[in-house]
């Protein structure tokens, strides 16, 4: 049967999801079998797009194929590649708050992160004054725009990174084989949809181990309730640092995670679940970038994490997860970080705030209500494609 393969991969990433080391009741098992069904719904789609001839950008993660603690600010693109091939990637700039392009070399494993062979911001390369851009990669080639392809490079990763999800727009992006411009792919056969349902089994599976022990070796060794100083983050990134964490809390506690406003054009916090994904950001606030936080008189950001509402603008919201992961990301950065850009971590209980926040100043229900109903329109704004 054509689909057998793929039946058996979800099979067996169903297995994998049941007995995943941090399941404790039946709330985290309905989160993973929903996480198994954004995996199946990416592999299906990554599969299909498995074209290195004639590539697209696609979207790498969503609200609903979640994968690697994905940032809630961020859409992600992907294309596949040819290591001799050329490829032009033309567009339009944004008015986002980053973008930027990494090559990988297709390391994903549950013991690797993935090999990054380039990686660069927008400030690399020429940009015209209406915005437009060309980007050549390719072997032997030099200028500019011009990257070239390292032995082994599979891939093409842009990141679009909102700031202001009120006011930033995504810009247009497209990506093609030089030298088939004008041509077209053969035409389907059996053979070829048998591979992509067989690819699309290895994806699934693959990418479920790869996440759970990912977490586990970055995350989980680490002091409960506690942050890492800013470093730069695993897989190559050229301009973000991070910091990172995982929580565990009873309902009348709080982590209060305090952080200067730093001088990087994107700087935000967010929370994920133990399958290593975001929590609901569109009708919750999970996370918060600096335009969306309020910023105290002394320059510093104070994060409330917390299940119950302690009436605070930058509370964020557990969601009935006692336990997860925490992660500040930095981007677009012109110096590194130091640990005096990094955050300071307290856990209080959440009746003891007034007198933890020394700016304390309470908000209302229909204030909290309009913040959340700023999140939905925003997010819709920005997921439309």
């Amino acid at each position: 049967m054509l689909t057998q393969p793929f039946a058996d991969a979800i099979a067996e990433a169903e297995r994998v999801v049941a007995e995943a080391p941090h399941i404790r009741g039946e709330q985290d098992l309905i989160e993973g079998h929903d996480y198994l069904a954004g995996g199946i719904r990416a592999s299906i789609q990554m599969a299909w797009a498995y074209e290195r001839d004639f590539p697209y950008f696609v979207r790498s993660t969503g609200p609903y194929t979640k994968m690697g603690l994905d940032n809630p600010d961020t859409l992600y693109f992907h294309a596949w590649l040819r290591d001799d091939a050329e490829y032009v990637v033309t567009g339009r700039r944004g008015t986002t708050a980053d973008l930027s392009f990494q090559i990988l070399d297709g390391s994903y494993s549950p013991v690797n992160v993935p090999g990054s062979l380039a990686a660069f911001d927008d400030r690399e390369i020429d940009i015209d004054a209406d915005g437009g851009f060309e980007i050549r990669f390719g072997t032997g080639l030099s200028g500019r725009n011009a990257f070239p392809l390292a032995p082994g490079s599979a891939m093409l990763v842009v990141r679009e990174v909102f700031s202001d999800w009120a006011t930033e727009r995504p810009g247009t992006l497209r990506i093609h084989r030089a030298d088939r411009a004008g041509a077209a792919p053969p035409p389907l056969t059996m053979d070829i949809l048998a591979r992509r349902y067989a690819v699309a089994g290895k994806m699934l599976v693959g990418r479920i181990r790869t996440f759970l022990a990912f977490a586990e070796r970055f995350y989980l060794n680490l002091p409960v309730n506690t942050l890492t100083p800013p470093r730069l983050t695993p897989g190559g990134l050229a301009t973000q640092y991070s910091s990172a964490g995982h929580y565990e809390l009873a309902d009348d506690q709080a982590m209060v995670v305090t952080v200067p406003v730093s001088d990087a054009p994107y700087q935000g916090l967010q929370l994920g679940s133990m399958w290593y994904v975001s929590l609901d950001y569109m009708n919750h606030q999970t996370s918060l970038t600096v335009p969306q936080a309020r910023i105290d008189p002394d320059g510093m950001i104070r994060y409330v994490i917390s299940e119950r509402d302690p009436g605070v603008a930058n509370w964020i919201e557990r969601t009935g997860h006692d336990r997860g992961y925490v992660q500040l990301r930095w981007q677009r950065l012109s110096r590194p970080l130091t640990d005096a850009d990094g955050p300071r971590v307290e856990v209080v209980a959440v009746d003891d705030l007034p007198k933890q926040l020394p700016y304390h100043e309470r908000i209302d229900h229909s204030q909290w209500s309009e913040r959340i109903a700023a999140r939905q329109a925003g997010t819709a704004a920005r997921m439309l494609g």
